[in-house]
């Protein structure tokens, strides 16, 4: 089974790539991989403040995905796997990429502000031809029903 590797942060843009890859995986028999990266902690002399600050970003990153999650089963009928990984965005996704053969599409989301695409479509755009799977930018300011019509 192909999956869909979708990036969960804190970006408005994060809904849209969560859509399309949820629809496109119900449309084509697909599975959807939701990624979200913790980055390093610029603390690190506080260790016991960075393992709590490390808890809260998961237990935050797992509320998060179970409302994702929940949408996904009761409206597409996904099952989405969550994969939490520590370290530098970029650096992360292409070795969970690396990591998990059955990943077939990258799916970011595109910031629709004066600042441009955001920091993760920037930088992997630059090595697109390099990646080892398609990747897949959905705009952000695309409707429900644009994103529909185009799965």
């Amino acid at each position: 089974m192909r999956k869909f590797l979708v990036i969960l942060d804190d970006t408005r843009e994060c809904l849209n790539a969560m859509r399309f890859a949820a629809l496109r995986a119900a449309r084509t028999g697909g599975g959807v991989q939701i990624l979200s990266v913790i980055p390093p902690e610029e603390y690190n002399h506080w260790i016991g403040v960075g393992e709590i600050m490390r808890e809260e970003a998961r237990e935050r990153i797992e509320a998060h995905f179970e409302v994702f999650a929940k949408w996904m089963r009761d409206r597409q009928g996904v099952d989405p796997e969550l994969v939490i990984r520590e370290g530098e965005p970029v650096p992360e996704i292409l070795a969970q990429i690396r990591d998990d053969p059955r990943i077939g599409v990258l799916v970011l989301g595109a910031g629709t502000d004066k600042k441009g695409p955001g920091p993760l479509v920037t930088q992997l755009t630059k090595s697109a031809g390099m990646l080892p799977v398609p990747m897949t930018i959905v705009p952000g300011g695309l409707s429900k029903e644009g994103l529909e019509a185009v799965c």
